[in-house]
């Protein structure tokens, strides 16, 4: 057999592996983006409307994935790489802007931003690897599948309500339920969840940042409730309980983190079903974490008086949902599952009957309690008995 050349659009083995600065200005939309839907959440707790987020959520994260994995398989110095990124980061702000009425008056400017992003991307890539077919099919099943969720996308834009709702749901669930099968397409098969298409290291520091900035968002929500307190006793307490939190997410994340980060376990994310399982991982920890910071803004705004049960369920699941993605992600890199993550979890479900007799602010302050020992378990347990037996391989 011949090798088939590389294009020069590829990224080389042995080339730096962080992520340049404009990956990183890049993220910077995505305070804005978590912004935007942990307001639209706080406005309104109710089931639809956290239904509603979870979609545009799902939609604004395979745009950051796809972007990662750009960056990643593609040479990210190379002008026509660059300006690419710089119009994905405009189509992303645009999709932000429309979040707080994407199911209502602004849906067609989400979708238009959304399909524009991906037709930007696709016109770049599968042109740029045409001397290698086999790299080119990636480009062209990418492509293929977003040309099947183009319909609803496009539908639901012209619908209200829980139609809309039916269909972008379909449309996100097979964008990124069609990764993790591979993408399969007519003649051209689907690419090996068992190939090496991923640079282990760079794509690894690149979830650990999207993390940071979600926690930068946190900071920005209790940075504002700050501002706008007068100094109030109350919304000062919940403030710093508030930041307190975000503190001890930080900690459980990069404490795990650190131990992960021998060459063995990052090569892991190199193949393409643990390289996508990372990215839906840490989808779950965001999710928790925006979660958190629209509990944030309620609790800074009202620290006092009945906590009402949709308040409670956001304080104590957003905690829950960071420790499973944590959960998850070890199963992912490890194949193990992570103790003492699974008892916070259920601590913090087996508190929320109790809940209702309580503050706000110290139903935040429990859900604060739960995680400082889950990380002093975490910190004092010896690494060999953090975790359970082996699972099958993600």
């Amino acid at each position: 057999m011949t090798s088939t050349p590389l294009p020069r659009i590829l990224r080389r083995r042995g080339e730096p592996e962080f992520p340049t600065f404009l990956e990183l200005f890049f993220d910077l939309v995505y305070i804005f983006m978590f912004s935007r839907l942990a307001a639209g959440l706080a406005n309104d707790l109710s089931a639809r409307n956290a239904a509603q987020t979870a979609v545009l959520l799902l939609a604004a994260w395979w745009v950051w994935v796809l972007t990662a994995w750009l960056t990643d398989l593609f040479n990210p110095r190379l002008p026509l790489i660059q300006a690419t990124v710089l119009v994905v980061m405009f189509g992303t702000l645009l999709m932000a802007v429309a979040v707080p009425r994407a199911f209502g008056a602004y849906g067609w400017l989400f979708v238009a931003a959304y399909f524009a992003i991906h037709l930007t991307r696709d016109s770049v890539l599968i042109p740029g690897t045409r001397v290698n077919r086999p790299i080119q099919a990636r480009s062209i099943r990418v492509f293929f599948w977003f040309g099947v969720t183009v319909g609803p996308w496009v539908a639901g834009a012209f619908v209200d309500g829980t139609a809309r709702l039916v269909l972008w749901s379909i449309a996100v669930a097979i964008d990124l339920g069609s990764a993790r099968i591979g993408w399969p397409t007519p003649r051209l098969g689907r690419t090996e969840l068992a190939s090496q298409i991923f640079t282990g290291a760079h794509l690894s520091e690149r979830h650990r940042q999207i993390f940071i900035i979600s926690l930068g968002e946190l900071i920005l929500t209790v940075g504002m409730g700050l501002a706008a307190s007068d100094f109030e006793v109350g919304r000062v307490v919940a403030c710093t309980i508030a930041l307190t939190n975000a503190l001890l997410l930080f900690q459980i994340y990069f404490h795990r983190i650190r131990q992960l980060l021998a060459p063995t376990a990052v090569s892991t994310v190199e193949r393409v079903r643990s390289g996508t399982a990372t990215s839906y991982t840490h989808l779950v920890m965001v999710s928790g974490v925006v979660v958190i910071s629209a509990s944030d803004s309620l609790v800074i705004d009202r620290p006092f008086g009945e906590a009402p049960w949709s308040w409670i369920v956001a304080i104590l699941g957003g905690p829950a949902l960071v420790l499973l993605g944590g959960c998850l992600y070890d199963v992912v890199v490890t194949g193990r599952i992570l103790w003492p993550r699974v008892l916070g979890i259920v601590v913090l479900g087996a508190v929320a009957p109790a809940m209702p007799l309580l503050p706000p602010v110290a139903v935040m302050a429990v859900a604060n309690l739960v995680l400082l020992l889950t990380l002093i378990v975490e910190t004092v347990t010896p690494r060999s008995r953090l975790s359970t037996a082996p699972l099958p391989a993600a």
